[in-house]
């Protein structure tokens, strides 16, 4: 009798905590909603508390450690945030290391680390993660729109970099292949055919295209833009860009 009331109570714990982590998913994604990511993150943190090892709250709170971090001033709390997302990431790709997804949230952040990173060798290790995690998703789903911006982007950032930088990349990473605007913008078309509303690829396929000497194909870009809906926080920064970009081309 001992045995089955101790196993009756471990039930009826597991389905306590199944049914608060459900209820914490869609208050997360509902805060999502009114683009109040912070609060999203905490929700997302405290299914974690439960389940450490939910996929689905490793993910977002990786992805949102990243965008709530981009918008931290002080330069000590961004690194915080984005040490933070790199943690998730990483024990994301542990719950789950054959899906794309997990090594595109390792491209991210590792992106993201770029920029906060003060020693130059951990910093041009992060630009090298950054391009093989993206590889490595790609490999699994050559079509994952997502792993195709972060091609594009590193392509973009590399090719646009100072040549010190670039010639550090190189000396320490030898490996890496060459960066090209042609390879930017192929990654980026890419992936505006498989996330037609990711506000951000366009802004940086725009971007690519005024680097390239391509004005036409930049002001298509950024037509495209105005006209798409808001559906993060910093959309709506991403597309007032776009539309004073738009307005200077007059």
């Amino acid at each position: 009798m001992k045995i089955i009331f101790v196993l009756m109570s471990f039930l009826v714990a597991v389905c306590c905590n199944s049914q608060e982590t459900s209820v914490l998913l869609k208050e997360a994604y509902n805060l999502e909603l009114k683009f109040n990511e912070y609060d999203a993150l905490a929700k997302y943190k405290q299914v974690l508390v439960n389940e450490s090892s939910n996929y689905k709250a490793l993910q977002k709170a990786a992805e949102l450690s990243c965008s709530v971090g981009a918008r931290v001033l002080n330069a000590k709390d961004k690194k915080i945030m984005y040490e933070s997302g790199l943690a998730f990431a990483k024990r994301a790709f542990v719950v789950d290391s054959t899906n794309a997804y997990s090594y595109y949230l390792l491209a991210l952040v590792s992106g993201k680390m770029t920029e906060v990173e003060d020693e130059n060798k951990k910093r041009i290790a992060y630009v090298r993660d950054t391009k093989l995690f993206a590889d490595k998703a790609l490999l699994i789903n050559p079509n994952f729109g997502m792993a195709n911006f972060i091609e594009g982007k590193w392509h973009f950032e590399m090719v646009t970099l100072n040549w010190a930088k670039k010639l550090a990349v190189k000396t320490l990473y030898g490996g890496l292949p060459e960066p090209s605007l042609d390879k930017c913008i192929e990654y980026l078309e890419k992936c505006r055919k498989q996330e037609p509303y990711f506000v951000l690829n366009y802004l940086t396929l725009a971007k690519a295209y005024k680097e390239d000497d391509k004005a036409v194909k930049m002001i298509e870009v950024l037509n495209q833009i105005v006209k798409l809906p808001k559906r993060t926080f910093d959309d709506a920064a991403y597309i007032d860009e776009a539309k004073k970009w738009l307005e200077n081309e007059k």
